[in-house]
């Protein structure tokens, strides 16, 4: 690295002295830009679709989103139709239910979420000074499976299929009994991948902004939407998996009836809403708080001035994230709870209002004191803070006990969300748009147009939504498809259906100007704000000429300079070392360069995988059987192939990530993004476990005794036994890569692994028998179903286990785990630990929940 004298501070303690970087600047060897453009050359023709770019992939993704936006925005359209005037027969019932359904179900899942996730997958490595992520294949992976899964799953309108019993599927409505057909197994089969699609997003995310910010950049230096992003990625794997576990509860009830949540043999409704809501609450929060980073790093940009509180801003992100967790009661205050934790909720209900005030001050604060530029940006923010303070307010409202037991289910809380979901999100986003859009393709949208779209959008919002208010304290019910004339819900129902308009011509103007603007040839992009942090420095597909190292938390006002350092290679890995893309991992909290990795190239395989994925459970939920098969293999293999790829012995041990600096090449151990990633997809599978665990002990308290009389418990003698044949699991794949790069042991060492599988399989099948007796079907009670659950879920976990077993062998006899390429046994022998562990809670709990 070249950087002038006295520009940057000493290494960090960690750094060996021969890698102190020198203080002149040397000129750039000859060649070195060349062969970092021809690394991160991307393919061409219709082989564009197997990059795995952030950059590429980041544009797909938001530009999916806001298809998505448009097809969500149409089904809103229908259903003002319908209800613009007293009994209106546009749409049946059945029909406007289908309708609701997924005009829900499409802003939430397909919409909200995944914007959040491609607004970062574009923005955050820049942001962050990363050359990408460290998983592109896995960003790559997450957003086709959504997008192909995403539009199979709103196809289901044309055959009318789509699913019918609200966005919430609360049963009995979504039970067998109630949704006979295959309307509700597309939702709980469909929102499978489109879950696990934003699991994959936010694994690649934690980790991405956890080990690979540019160094000197430390945690409290990180651009607040990078605090975000991360409190949001934690969010995910922690909320996530309890609607994936409900689902996958319902879908088995309604399949092979066991009786989870029919509350006549055992099961409970209720249930069902715990484990939604769960999910649900932190969700509007998983919304909220990227738009809320984004609004924390557009205002000084266009307020011209630092963040008021910016340390205050990132503690309230944080708070609201832990905070959201505790608040999912308050959906169903009026379904018969106890009064003290009823009221507890409801303190802690209005006690989130505090951390979110704090953010609109800093916010207010610094446009206040600064001189702001009045954009349509700075519009579109000051729109959003109008908005969201009175969808808060409402929110306070809600969270009181008497006002919800009187609007519950009223368009009074359809008002309340809609103005803190598109106050809170979509109102940023659109600032967002026109704020960083100049990073698309150097092309700025026009200023005139956006203030008409700005006004439409903002005064059609309010037309749309305040009325409904009204119609809610007239006491006119939410899901309703018409209404009778005579109950004072004319005007507010025709003033909401002209907004509904008024917003789809703004919407519309928007998609016009930005096609107009961003035709003709990509130009330089250039910082029409002089923004303060690193997404504005010059960049190619490869991010930055080189990697800056960081001294202040608005790195671009501290340090103008750094422009023309970065473009001349002044900085960190100004080349490729080893003709492949690379970038450097920092330490998670100092960030001081640890070691330069390889990061994956471009590849088809993430894309069929996707495909296979989507088809396993389209087909499915059709019950088309070969081809469920046929896609479950093709997603097997296809994410065999792309991690046989991975993983393989750096070509030296050190390289030169800087003029004097050499670090490490690979990583391994806790310093390897693939450990962290493999840690937090077990946080992932732990808390589906904690989930299912939980709702066998829900209904185990509904028992007059537990366990049902007739039922025997396996005896500890039996329960130890089968806990020592998974420990001995473990201790058989653990062996099995020590020391297995030697080529006389390599293939006895593979071999190994069978018994490590047999071991698992047959403690798995001795709980199994164990469980509950042959008289006891999982079909008789919830107790016996929600135990069988819980064991199918182990036997899933055996089944992934077989396969990593046949990777890791074949892996071992091929030679590719060696001392210096180890990261699959680390990664295989975490995940082994983690089924081996959640097969011994399996079989204990009905003991522990007794």
């Amino acid at each position: 690295m070249n950087a002038p004298a006295g520009s940057m501070p000493a290494p960090p303690g960690d750094v060996p002295q021969r890698h102190q970087r020198p203080s002149n600047a040397l000129p750039r060897p000859d060649g070195e830009l060349e062969r970092l453009l021809a690394a991160w050359e991307p393919p061409r023709g219709w082989r564009v679709i197997a990059s795995v770019n952030n950059i590429f992939i980041g544009k797909l993704y938001i530009a999916t989103a806001f298809v998505f936006l448009l097809l969500g925005g149409v089904l809103a359209l229908l259903m003002r139709a319908q209800l613009a005037a007293p009994s209106q027969t546009l749409f049946s019932a059945p029909v406007f239910q289908q309708l609701f359904t997924m005009h829900g179900t499409v802003m939430m899942f397909l919409f909200a979420v995944p914007m959040v996730e491609a607004i970062a997958v574009y923005l955050l490595p820049n942001m962050l000074g990363a050359r990408d992520l460290p998983f592109p294949r896995l960003s790559a992976y997450s957003y086709w499976m959504y997008a192909i899964g995403g539009l199979a799953f709103y196809a289901t309108l044309f055959w009318q299929l789509a699913p019918d019993a609200g966005w919430f599927m609360y049963p009995p409505l979504s039970g067998a009994a109630y949704s006979p057909g295959l309307n509700s197994d597309f939702w709980l089969l469909g929102i499978g991948f489109i879950e696990i699609s934003a699991i994959a997003g936010a694994i690649e995310l934690i980790t991405g902004t956890l080990m690979t910010r540019a160094p000197g950049m430390t945690l409290g230096r990180m651009p607040v939407y990078a605090w975000s992003m991360l409190v949001v990625g934690l969010m995910i794997v922690l909320a996530f998996p309890a609607v994936i576990a409900g689902t996958a509860l319902l879908e088995i009830e309604r399949a092979f009836d066991w009786p989870i949540f029919d509350a006549t043999r055992g099961g409970d409704p209720l249930l069902w809403q715990h484990l939604f809501w769960f999910f649900g609450h932190p969700e509007v929060y998983i919304i909220f708080l990227p738009a809320a980073g984004l609004v924390s790093t557009m205002v000084p940009a266009l307020a011209r001035t630092t963040l008021i509180g910016r340390h205050a801003v990132t503690a309230a992100l944080i708070a609201i994230g832990a905070v959201s967790f505790l608040l999912w009661i308050h959906h169903m205050f009026t379904a018969g709870l106890g009064g003290l934790g009823m009221s507890i909720v409801s303190i802690l209900s209005v006690a989130i209002a505090i951390p979110g005030a704090l953010q609109i001050f800093a916010w207010i604060g610094t446009l206040w004191r600064g001189e702001p530029r009045w954009t349509t940006a700075t519009l579109f923010l000051v729109g959003f803070l109008v908005t969201f303070v009175i969808g808060g307010l409402t929110g306070v409202m809600l969270a009181l006990l008497p006002i919800d037991w009187q609007v519950h289910d009223t368009y009074f809380v359809v008002a309340h969300f809609h103005y803190v979901l598109i106050g809170g999100m979509v109102l940023p986003m659109f600032a967002a748009l026109y704020h960083w859009v100049p990073l698309w393709k150097g092309r700025m949208l026009s200023e005139r147009a956006g203030r008409w779209v700005f006004g439409l959008i903002f005064g059609g919002f309010h037309l749309t939504f305040f009325p409904m208010h009204i119609a809610g304290m007239l006491g006119m019910p939410r899901r309703v498809h018409t209404y009778p004339a005579g109950l004072g819900l004319e005007w507010p129902n025709l003033l909401s259906s002209t907004g509904a308009v008024v917003i789809a011509a703004g919407v519309l103007l928007f998609v016009v100007d930005f096609v107009r603007s961003q035709r003709g040839e990509e130009l330089d992009a250039s910082d029409p704000w002089r923004s303060p942090t690193l997404e504005w420095l010059p960049s190619e597909l490869y991010g930055t000429r080189s990697i800056p190292h960081v001294e202040h938390h608005e790195p671009l006002w501290h340090r103008p300079e750094l422009h023309r350092e970065v473009e001349a290679g002044a900085h960190w890995l100004p080349g490729t070392i080893t003709g492949g893309r690379e970038t450097l991992l920092t330490s998670p909290v100092q960030a001081h360069p640890l070691r330069v990795v390889t990061l994956a190239n471009d590849s088809l395989w993430p894309v069929l995988a996707a495909v296979g994925t989507a088809a396993f459970f389209l087909l499915m939920t059709v019950k088309q059987w070969p081809g469920t098969v046929a896609g479950g293999v093709l997603a097997v293999v296809s994410i065999w192939a792309w991690l046989w790829q991975t993983d393989r012995a750096p070509p030296f041990e050190e390289a030169e990530a800087a003029d004097g600096v050499l670090l490490p090449l690979g990583a391994s151990g806790r310093q390897a993004p693939s450990y962290w990633g493999v840690v937090t997809l077990i946080v992932v599978e732990a808390t589906i476990f904690a989930s299912m665990a939980f709702a066998h002990l829900h209904v185990a308290m509904k028992l007059d005794a537990c366990p049902p009389p007739g039922v025997g418990l396996a005896s500890h003698a039996t329960l130890w036994l089968q806990s020592l044949g998974y420990a001995l699991s473990l201790a058989f794949v653990t062996w099995a890569g020590l020391g297995a790069w030697r080529a006389p042991v390599r293939r006895w060492r593979a071999l190994l692994l069978m018994p490590a599988l047999a071991l698992a399989a047959l403690a798995y099948w001795s709980g199994l028998q164990t469980a509950w007796p042959s008289e006891r079907p999982p079909t008789l009670d919830a107790w016996t179903g929600t135990l069988a659950a819980l064991h199918a879920l182990q036997g899933l976990q055996v089944v992934i286990a077989g396969l990593l077993a046949l990777y890791y062998a074949a892996r071992i006899a091929s030679g590719l785990v060696r001392p210096r390429q180890h990261a699959t046994r680390e990664s295989i022998v975490l995940l082994w630990t983690w089924i081996c562990a959640e097969g011994v809670l399996t079989v204990w709990w009905p003991v522990l929940a007794a």
